[in-house]
């Protein structure tokens, strides 16, 4: 047959049009490592990558990430829309960048920044960047008052935080060149103890970190106390020590559901806070924020201006270009919930947590080390020995599609092996009887199985990656 210039295009819109997986293409192995020689179909392309995501299953079954996984099809029609907008380009999106400034002065408010002083804040890519942020700004704080007392600023300066920290500041501290002294949690203090955390500071120490829903337990570090003690402190010596507070998964829950709870910027020595707007602030990944009580505490040096984009800008960011939707996602909920909104959500999640924390405790072979009633994290571990161990429990519940992490708490305390349940905004109460029914079901099969593939001795971590 002859072929011509129209005939060509013809045959190549039939190709088209063909069902997918009548396609010849689709019987072929795709390079994995190198690109493709020849392009391919769209439909193809799309349904090849998708194929391949099936088996990772259903996010909305994630009990083991603190990270939002559902938003209104609002929400994700916005950021589809938006997601070409580079947020650190302020004079070519000014009204992105309007956006994100009303989003920290509402945040900012939300955690009660004095009306006397200059707050100064910024999104992130996610806590880990704004912990970071906080971190770079205590250092550098720390070596002008050190260098203005005669302090020896080629020594190793020091962080004190407790054994429950997440990794960022551990990544932190070692990026940063700094000690991080690290202290433990015991039985009696399942947060930071206090007393061991006053006497650890010198006149090395950047700063002390309170951890507003330890990622471990989800308990909550005691901020007002460690401020009284850090008050007493600063009384007796010039080196001064001031309070970062980690509020990675608090600092958009505390404030709805334990409103009178003294935490933030009320209190005299925290000066810097972090959250992640895609945690409880109910946002998909990845967003995050930072703010300092008054522009003063966050070093000039860390400010920087860039004039390349179109006209002159700040940016203390330790990222550079990406996409502005998460940004946006946050104001739309800021403005799609207000406060009423994010207050019936949050209560409703901790009414989830204290749900399945009574159940699982009413079976009578567990211990329960928080209940929900802080933040809506449920924790336990068993009450005895077992033919069985938390991990095979964590084995069974992903054969019904459940991810439930199992392990091991940190430093002193890691003989004891516990799983956590992370109760988000989409995990309805109809969802948690769900998970209930497959969690006693598990139970049963374990009891009855001939074969376990951990057994009751076995610490390790697993599943545990958020």
């Amino acid at each position: 047959m002859l072929c011509d210039r129209k005939n060509k295009s013809n045959q190549n819109q039939e190709i088209y049009e063909k069902p997918i997986f009548e396609n010849a293409d689709m019987a072929s192995v795709i390079p994995k490592n190198v690109l493709p020689e020849h392009s391919i179909p769209s439909d193809m392309a799309y349904r090849l990558i998708s194929d391949e995501l099936l088996d990772e299953g259903n996010a909305r079954l994630n009990l083991a990430t603190f990270c939002q996984t559902y938003m209104e099809d609002e929400a994700v029609k916005l950021m589809s829309e938006t997601l070409e907008k580079n947020a650190i380009d302020k004079s070519e999106y000014p009204q992105t960048a309007e956006i994100e400034n009303r989003c920290v002065n509402m945040i900012a408010d939300l955690w009660n920044a004095p009306k006397d002083q200059s707050y100064i804040g910024t999104s992130t890519v996610g806590s880990s960047e704004a912990c970071m942020l906080g971190g770079m700004a205590m250092k550098f704080r720390w070596r002008k008052r050190a260098e203005a007392l005669g302090v020896d600023i080629t020594k190793r300066p020091n962080l004190i935080i407790s054994s429950g920290y997440q990794v960022c500041w551990e990544k932190f501290c070692v990026y940063w060149d700094i000690e991080m002294r690290v202290i433990p949690m015991d039985a009696e203090h399942m947060s930071l103890d206090i007393e061991k955390a006053i006497a650890a500071v010198d006149e090395y120490t950047i700063g002390i970190v309170g951890i507003l829903g330890i990622t471990y337990t989800g308990k909550l570090d005691d901020i007002a106390a460690l401020d009284r003690a850090v008050s007493e402190y600063n009384q007796g010596t010039a080196h001064k020590v001031s309070i970062h507070v980690d509020a990675a998964s608090g600092g958009f829950f505390a404030p709805f559901t334990e409103p009178d709870l003294v935490w933030d910027f009320r209190l005299e020595n925290v000066i810097s806070i972090n959250s992640s707007g895609h945690k409880y602030g109910l946002v998909y990944p990845g967003v995050g924020w930072i703010i300092w009580k008054d522009e003063k505490y966050l070093p000039k040096e860390l400010v920087f201006k860039v004039s390349y984009l179109g006209g002159e800008m700040p940016t203390m960011a330790l990222n550079f270009s990406r996409s502005a939707s998460q940004i946006i996602a946050q104001y739309y909920n800021f403005l799609r919930q207000g406060m009423e909104g994010y207050r019936k959500i949050q209560n409703r999640t901790k009414d989830v947590a204290m749900y399945l924390a009574r159940e699982i405790e009413n079976l009578e072979r567990f211990q329960i080390y928080n209940r929900g009633e802080n933040m809506p994290i449920v924790c336990y571990r068993l009450k005895e020995n077992n033919k069985w161990s938390l991990y095979d429990l964590a084995d069974r519940l992903r054969m019904h599609g459940w991810q439930v992490p199992a392990y091991p708490l940190p430093v002193d305390l890691e003989d004891i092996v516990i799983q956590r349940i992370v109760c988000r905004a989409d995990l309805s109460r109809d969802m948690a009887e769900l998970f209930m029914r497959d969690f006693k079901e598990s139970i049963e099969e374990l009891d009855s199985a001939k074969i376990l593939v951990h057994g009751e001795e076995e610490k390790k971590v697993y599943g545990f990656t958020h």
